[in-house]
């Protein structure tokens, strides 16, 4: 089943989305749960969807970013982002032990947020300790793009938006970023150069 993408505003995204135990977990209900969640990434499309954004205040994320999503990215922003394949799985009661303190700036968006866009800054490495849909202790070292997925769909569980971490002066609607391309406020700091950006990108999450 396909289920409502709820929009910023609505307070479940605001909300610190509780715990699930293991007896929870192993649950039908939340194993459709998760089926209809990631039946539901792939319909908006994206590539993470947390459940506090389909109204349900758990500590529960979906993350697939498929081959597929990629052939379109164009090669140099893949290298630039450390962009690769991430299979399909499910992170629950998801705890960060561990965060580069080196950030990559890049644009990032939300299925919650539609239509939007903004420069995030993100740690480039993560390492996450979690539960998976059978109940069993997982861990995730993870780098590049994957690192940034794994930040966003996590902060989602503690009501948290990119919009929180944005830079905010290049905050733009996508119809925006397509007409006039990156503008002056959205070159980094320290460079001067244009941030990479790829608008298939821009409201995946």
């Amino acid at each position: 089943m396909i289920l409502k993408i709820v929009q910023v505003g609505d307070p479940v995204l605001r909300a610190a989305a509780r715990a699930l135990t293991r007896q929870e977990i192993l649950s039908a209900e939340t194993q459709q749960l998760i089926r209809d969640m990631r039946e539901t990434m792939y319909a908006a499309p994206g590539v993470g969807l947390a459940a506090p954004q389909i109204g349900q205040s758990l500590q529960l994320a979906v993350i697939e970013d498929s081959e597929d999503n990629l052939e379109e990215v164009p090669p140099n922003d893949l290298i630039e982002k450390q962009r690769s394949p991430v299979p399909f799985h499910v992170i629950i009661n998801p705890v960060i032990t561990h965060l580069a303190e080196e950030k990559a700036n890049f644009y990032e968006g939300c299925l919650s947020l539609a239509g939007f866009s903004a420069v995030v800054p993100r740690a480039r490495s993560i390492r996450v300790e979690y539960l998976d849909e059978r109940g069993k202790s997982r861990a995730i070292e993870a780098s590049g793009w994957y690192a940034r997925i794994l930040q966003h769909e996590i902060d989602h569980l503690h009501g948290a938006l990119y919009i929180d971490r944005m830079q905010s002066r290049t905050f733009t609607s996508l119809e925006n970023w397509r007409q006039f391309g990156p503008g002056r406020a959205e070159r980094d700091a320290s460079t001067g150069q244009p941030l990479p950006a790829d608008s298939r990108d821009a409201a995946k999450k």
